[in-house]
């Protein structure tokens, strides 16, 4: 039985293990940059956040302007990037791309504990009553 308290970490929760995931699957298409026919491989952040909505994770639209997400929810899994240039020995780990992906996988994964920090903060000051 969900609390409020699981309600409340959840979402972050959900998006700390993909970009953790997706950190590891980068790290690994720049450890192998040089593997003859490497394939790259990424996960798909948005998809993987839908599922975690159909598993009970929503998201609330609180005033009329904002956008509701849409409701087809997708399981996230490892797919295959497609190379803008494959080198001839078949690997397409293009590793400007990757360090790009991954810049962007750590931003979302620093700003989640960001996120969590400030919740973690404002329960606290609700209970003690000081920070």
């Amino acid at each position: 039985m969900p609390t409020y308290i699981d309600q409340v970490f959840s979402g972050h929760e959900r998006s700390l293990a993909v970009n953790r995931q997706r950190l590891e699957v980068v790290a690994s298409n720049l450890a192998n940059a040089e593997t003859p026919a490497y394939k790259a491989r990424d996960v798909d952040f948005r998809s993987a956040m839908r599922s975690a909505e159909a598993e009970g994770v929503t998201l609330r639209t609180t005033r009329p302007g904002h956008i509701a997400e849409p409701g087809d929810a997708r399981p996230a899994s490892l797919h295959y990037r497609t190379a803008n240039q494959p080198s001839l020995d078949g690997n397409t780990v293009d590793s400007d791309k990757e360090k790009a992906a991954f810049a962007e996988a750590s931003t979302r994964y620093q700003a989640s504990l960001t996120f969590l920090s400030q919740r973690i903060r404002g329960l606290r000051l609700a209970i003690t009553g000081s920070r």
